[in-house]
């Protein structure tokens, strides 16, 4: 680490300095925490990167052949098909950029009413990729009109990681992946269930710490069902709580192995 990057110490001169000394220290971690926010964002994207430049090159393609067979044509509805085609995939793309670009921004939201099953489309539209291609069913199951208070950017996260992680750990044997949610009283519960692996009970309580991974480290158990993509950091789901809890919501696991794991979302109602 060079001098510039080295922390100033926290000067204490005397006990009287005591509370000071907390509050920056206070202050420091806040803005860690912050930055580990950020920093779990971008992993995220960086896991699905070599996913999504497959699928922008089966979008493309055909974007290709569509435009060169207008090009090729003199026949108006021909030639307005090629186009309209065109168009589409354009569209398609446009609109995954878009939803990309606003997760990796991480401004901050105000909590705003957020329709529950919407919410869960567009965290899946993310992977860029359709869970059906990797042998995985996939089922939404919201009452229309379902809405929670919440940062919409801040929920989409959550729901992402958690379905990253799913598709993660279902891709060697396909599966499905269940989303629902339903009203309880003045509150709203998400579930988002997979058919997969499962965990192993010892790692249960140490689900949500930070920097703990069941795949990919240095002491990862390959049967524990792991919860992060190989090589993760351990982040993803210590940042879904974190993230949740800033909303008044809460986050819970329930899972064991060969049974499958649920996620349990609750967040205020709209």
């Amino acid at each position: 680490m060079s001098d510039a990057e080295r922390p100033e110490p926290l000067a204490l001169s005397s006990p009287a300095d005591l509370p000071r000394v907390l509050a920056e220290l206070e202050h420091k971690l806040a803005l860690l925490d912050r930055q580990v926010g950020s920093l779990q964002r971008l992993a995220s994207l960086g896991t699905m990167s070599a996913m999504l430049a497959h699928e922008f090159n089966n979008l493309l393609t055909p974007l290709v052949s569509y435009s060169q067979y207008a090009l090729s044509r003199n026949k108006p509805d021909e030639l307005r098909a090629a186009v309209e085609r065109t168009l589409r995939s354009a569209q398609r793309m446009g609109g995954l950029c878009g939803r990309i670009m606003g997760m990796a921004s991480g401004s901050p939201d105000e909590l705003t009413p957020v329709n529950v099953e919407q919410a869960a489309r567009e965290a899946v539209e993310c992977l860029g990729r359709e869970l059906s291609r990797d042998g995985i069913a996939l089922s939404i199951e919201a009452p229309a009109g379902l809405a929670v208070r919440a940062a919409s950017g801040a929920l989409q996260q959550v729901l992402f990681n958690i379905i990253l992680n799913a598709r993660q750990a279902m891709l060697e044997t396909g599966g499905r992946l269940m989303i629902r949610g339903r009203r309880e009283g003045d509150r709203v519960a998400v579930e988002v269930t997979d058919t997969g692996p499962g965990i192993a009970h010892e790692h249960i309580s140490h689900i949500f710490e930070p920097f703990f991974t069941t795949k990919g480290g240095p002491d990862s158990d390959p049967s524990a069902g792991g919860r992060t993509d190989k090589g993760g950091l351990g982040l993803g789901l210590h940042v879904c709580k974190r993230l949740m809890e800033d909303m008044g919501g809460r986050i819970e696991v329930a899972s064991a192995p060969g049974q499958g794991t649920t996620f349990m979302l609750n967040l205020p109602a709209a």
